[in-house]
């Protein structure tokens, strides 16, 4: 039997039902080689995204995300538009509690540029921090 063909690049984001839809818990994924290239000079640009995310009902499928964003290696994008697109798109499919996306792209001409993007379900409020005292041997302070 011929192994499965790779998968090519797909703006289509899967989901599922999120297994714990009770309570708030963050998921955080990180896309440290996006690609895509300067709509102006055509040169390439690389970006490391961080996704934080509070699901409501749904969950994106990590293969279908895997695949979205690698359908921008061959596209020119503004690092502004192409952060708040991803946002756009993941929120029409999942419409999550709360999602934030980091964007932080690679030096070009001397500069590096932070996206920072987010979306709060209306009506959704975090539940206050609880910050927890660390042990010694937490901060590396062995006795």
């Amino acid at each position: 039997m011929p192994p499965n063909p790779p998968s090519a690049p797909s703006k289509q984001l899967h989901t599922f039902d999120n297994p714990a839809p009770e309570r708030d818990y963050l998921i955080q994924f990180q896309v440290p080689e996006f690609t895509c290239h300067c709509p102006l000079t055509g040169q390439p640009d690389f970006a490391h995204f961080t996704i934080d995310m509070i699901c409501d009902r749904l969950c994106v499928e990590l293969k279908s995300l895997k695949m979205y964003f690698w359908s921008y290696r061959d596209e020119g994008a503004f690092h502004e538009k192409v952060t708040n697109t991803i946002l756009s798109d993941i929120v029409k499919v999942t419409q999550p509690r709360y999602i934030r996306i980091t964007a932080k792209w690679y030096v070009r001409g001397g500069i590096y540029t932070n996206v920072v993007v987010e979306h709060r379900k209306k009506g959704w409020k975090p539940a206050p921090v609880v910050d927890l005292p660390s042990l010694p041997v937490e901060r590396g302070l062995l006795g």
